[in-house]
């Protein structure tokens, strides 16, 4: 019975997450915040989703030697030890846009809420304070709102706040000003932002750059009727520094999702009336929550199946347009194909692409040609996550070249590579009809045609007549049928290279007799599994 891939799931997901994952895994159940219960249940796990509470860090992940994909039903990746997973192989993928309508929505209810005090009014009201006069507010139209990070997340708020007649301006090195102008929000420098706007939001991820961006330096700079509003990430506004300027009169309000350390449920800001909190709540929709599960469960049957991850963090390369998935497995057979040829790994690798393929962004390619080349070179648990790191482990350099010269195909990708020894060796594919038939259409300089799916063998050898027949008849001795094959001349004449499509792997004796009998000089099988 073929191995029915185990996927874990270690904390509470939605119905509709199980569903996505279809009916060939074996799903299985944790508590991933139980260390204990964890480690074990990893030991056959080819797939974990994980949320927030699970800690898939370097001993978690060694505890899973069939681990090929962690899925983060979310955003953050706080608690995957990314670069662990990377030299491991295991893909790490997250839902990135599960929780931007639920984030975007929350911020826009921080906004109002540190506006017009709604909490602190609603608390006096039901502690029976009629306050009408303490809980006055501000309006939202015609002030300066002031987005720090003009992603996903803050592009929605930008837009939603414009509703509101209010001013946006924003600062994100990383975007375009055309962009910004799209979604109606003027570029500015990060200070003069801060010096003109009477609202503040953060949408930035948390790293070593933006912890403490906002801190003393940016209080400093605002006006004392700036209300500084974060949902992004804790540590991003200095609390320290905020609770100062606060109780100095510097900042006039605060709203808060999240917090430098979570669960954070004692901080001088909580006694503050001018401060709204919230305990992370940015993606706690029940909306949000089923787009996050959903979303991990199509990465792990993505990964599962061998093909590209979109919301892959930890695989170079970049996105991968449609017209390029196809050539993934090509690309990748070639590596076997070309590590067969070579007798192991060269010291250069380059992958060049011709024709329409060349116009592509097809960085992903490159990885798939390390991973072909590695893994039939006997490095084990390779795959494209850790094919880099493995190539410069093992000596191996790699390159993506994509010239103008047109092709003889309409597209084509070629492997060339040079051996320790100073030998070249070159092997070139190509997908061929509306099928897209994988197809291999030179090797070692000689042009043929071969399918490239299934066993293979080749040999090269002193041309010469009935050789071919020679060859045959040591397969056949061994009961190989021969499906396919063709013989190509090099351009002397006097050198051919013969290639074999065949219904079962050549036994090495039988390829060693054939060679011999030929007079071979180069002799090679490829098994269908790579």
């Amino acid at each position: 019975m073929a191995h029915r891939p185990v996927v874990l799931i270690a904390e509470e997901l939605s119905p509709a997450t199980v569903e996505a994952l279809g009916a060939g895994v074996d799903v299985r159940h944790v508590d991933g915040s139980d260390r204990a219960a964890l480690l074990p249940s990893l030991a056959d796990a080819d797939a974990v989703l994980v949320r927030s509470a699970t800690l898939m860090d370097r001993e978690a992940i060694a505890a899973g030697p069939r681990l090929r994909v962690i899925a983060r039903a979310g955003v953050g990746l706080d608690n995957v030890d990314i670069p662990a997973a990377t030299e491991a192989g295991v893909l790490v993928a997250n839902a990135p846009t599960s929780n931007v309508t639920s984030a975007a929505e929350l911020t826009v209810g921080l906004l109002l809420a540190v506006a017009r005090n709604i909490p602190q009014a609603d608390a006096a009201l039901k502690s029976g304070s009629w306050q009408r006069g303490r809980w006055s507010g501000v309006e939202l139209s015609g002030k300066v709102l002031g987005v720090v990070g003009l992603g996903r997340i803050g592009g929605l708020v930008a837009g939603r706040m414009a509703a509101f007649g209010m001013d946006v301006v924003a600062f994100d090195p990383y975007v375009t000003a055309a962009h910004a102008a799209a979604v109606g929000v003027r570029l500015l420098p990060l200070d003069e932002l801060l010096a003109r706007c009477d609202f503040l939001t953060v949408h930035l991820p948390r790293t070593p750059e933006t912890t403490g961006l906002i801190g003393f330096d940016a209080f400093r700079r605002m006006k004392p009727t700036v209300r500084v509003v974060n949902a992004a990430r804790g540590g991003i506004v200095d609390e320290n520094e905020l609770y100062a300027a606060l109780k100095e009169g510097r900042v006039a309000g605060a709203a808060l999702d999240v917090y430098a350390s979570e669960p954070c449920t004692d901080s001088p800001l909580f006694a503050l009336d001018n401060v709204v909190v919230t305990p992370h709540l940015g993606a706690a929709t029940d909306e949000a929550q089923e787009k996050a599960g959903v979303a991990a469960a199509r990465s792990v049957r993505l990964a599962l199946a061998g093909v590209h991850v979109p919301d892959a963090v930890n695989v170079q390369g970049g996105p991968v347009a449609e017209a390029l998935r196809p050539w993934l497995p090509l690309t990748e057979r070639l590596g076997q194909v070309f590590a067969r040829a070579a007798g192991g790994i060269p010291a250069e690798l380059e992958v060049r692409l011709r024709g329409e393929i060349a116009e592509l962004p097809a960085g992903v390619l490159e990885l798939a040609a390390l991973k072909g080349v590695l893994e039939r070179a006997g490095t084990l648990a390779v795959s494209h996550v850790n094919a880099p790191l493995v190539a410069r482990e093992r000596g191996l350099t790699s390159r993506l070249v994509c010239p103008q010269e047109g092709a003889s195909q309409r597209s084509a990708v070629t492997l060339s590579g040079v051996l320790p020894d100073g030998r070249v060796v070159t092997v070139t594919g190509t997908l061929a009809g509306v099928r897209l038939r994988e197809k291999l259409v030179e090797a070692f300089g000689h042009e043929l045609e071969l399918p490239l799916p299934g066993d293979l063998s080749f040999l090269r050898y002193p041309d010469h007549p009935g050789a071919v027949g020679l060859i045959g008849d040591e397969f056949a001795a061994e009961g190989v049928n021969i499906a396919a094959m063709q013989v190509s001349r090099d351009g002397s004449g006097s050198t051919a290279l013969a290639g074999f499509c065949v219904d079962a792997p050549v036994p090495a004796t039988a390829l060693d007799r054939a060679a011999a009998a030929v007079g071979a000089d180069l002799a090679w099988s490829v098994p269908a599994t790579g």
